[in-house]
């Protein structure tokens, strides 16, 4: 595991059996009608970890408001929940186990999680349309679970919205970035095709938490 930055920015690593579970999910994910739905395609769950179980809840509807989000905010979105056997296979669990553990949180906690296929599609595709941004959450993982027929892509941290970014990484499968949510800053550079005669990709999970969010009793 590496730690950088005060461990506000940590990164660690999926297995390759959770990678290689996790991955085939990402070829059916639905394109939505939101204002970026037919590039990127995602289903949605929110989950509570129980006892080291995935146990999700009833909640499909996301939104940011506009002071976090300027490209879609006070918007609610409506997404299809990430499929039953993929929510509760062991590559989730690792997941979100890892996503639990280096921030300390505790059992019970509600998670966000939102996956991810951007489609290369445009001669530079947006893979954050919102630009240098917060998410509004206390604790975030970008999860990188593959990349075919791209370039680009890279995950930009920065320490201050107005600054030039002092972390960028491409993250290769299963590599996990963990990011403070309330100290530091993120963006994404836009990917492009590498092979125009074929359909070009990047798949992430994207998990989100608040520390508010975890009143659950067992």
């Amino acid at each position: 595991m590496i730690y950088s930055h005060d461990t506000t920015l940590q990164l660690t690593q999926l297995s390759h059996a959770a990678v290689h579970q996790l991955a085939p999910s990402f070829t059916g994910l639905p394109k939505t009608t939101h204002a970026d739905g037919n590039f990127r395609l995602r289903r949605y769950s929110v989950i509570r970890v129980v006892n080291e179980k995935v146990v999700e809840t009833s909640k499909h509807n996301f939104v940011q408001s506009e002071d976090i989000n300027h490209f879609q905010g006070d918007i609610v979105r409506e997404f299809e929940g990430i499929e039953a056997h993929i929510l509760h296979s062991e590559g989730m669990a690792e997941m979100c186990q890892v996503f639990m553990g280096l921030n300390h949180l505790p059992n019970g906690q509600e998670i966000e999680i939102h996956q991810m296929r951007i489609s290369a599609i445009y001669e530079e595709t947006e893979i954050a349309p919102e630009g240098v941004h917060q998410d509004g959450f206390d604790h975030i993982a970008l999860i990188g679970i593959d990349r075919s027929n791209i370039e680009g892509g890279e995950l930009l941290v920065y320490k201050d919205s107005n600054e030039e970014p002092f972390f960028i990484k491409i993250l290769e499968d299963g590599e996990v970035a963990m990011v403070d949510d309330r100290k530091l800053w993120h963006n994404g550079k836009p990917i492009r095709l590498v092979d125009h005669a074929h359909e070009g990709h990047m798949d992430v999970f994207v998990l989100t938490a608040k520390d508010e969010a975890n009143d659950f009793h067992a």
